[in-house]
């Protein structure tokens, strides 16, 4: 089954300018998002991850069901003030300015070997914050896995850890 017959491209959104790649036609087709889950599994499994961290707010519909998958614990990353209890921020670059991801103080810890996952990799910045944050909190980051990459924009490049998508665009 080819996934990318199942993402649908939608220029313009949420600006002119920008081209957003759509996960909502596979998600409404069950065989290609048992296909997605699946093949994602191939791909963190051999990492033996104990927990998976996942990217709001996508990134929550990739991982969940792909922790079920493994057997793992899910950890929701989200931007600051959206977690409730007690969280560790971090704090990261943009190209102009910073944005702050947190993760719950007791989601992960020493001993820990998360991978990460979101729906998308474009340039990289929030992934690898995660790996950062993941790092800060005791754990090991063993990898990180999409659904989508935008290779044309090199954000594997950023990361330090093993990568791989199903779907690469090259423009």
């Amino acid at each position: 089954m080819d996934l990318k017959d199942h993402i649908r491209q939608i220029p313009d959104f949420p600006k002119p300018g920008i081209l957003f790649y759509d996960i909502s036609p596979l998600l409404t087709h069950p065989g290609a998002w048992q296909a997605t889950v699946d093949r994602l599994a191939e791909i963190v499994r051999p990492h033996h991850p104990t927990k998976l961290a996942a990217i709001e707010s996508r990134g929550f519909l990739v991982a969940a069901p792909l922790a079920l998958s493994l057997g793992v614990g899910f950890v929701m990353v989200r931007k600051r003030g959206k977690l409730p209890g007690e969280t560790v921020p971090y704090e990261y670059a943009l190209e102009y300015g910073t944005d702050t991801i947190e993760v719950q103080t007791d989601a992960i810890g020493a001993g820990d070997r998360v991978a990460v996952l979101d729906d998308l990799l474009a340039t990289g910045g929030t992934l690898a914050a995660t790996v950062e944050l993941v790092r800060r909190r005791g754990a090991r980051a063993v990898c990180a896995a999409c659904i989508i990459e935008l290779a044309f924009l090199a954000g594997r490049k950023r990361l330090d850890v093993p990568f791989d998508s199903l779907i690469s665009y090259d423009s």
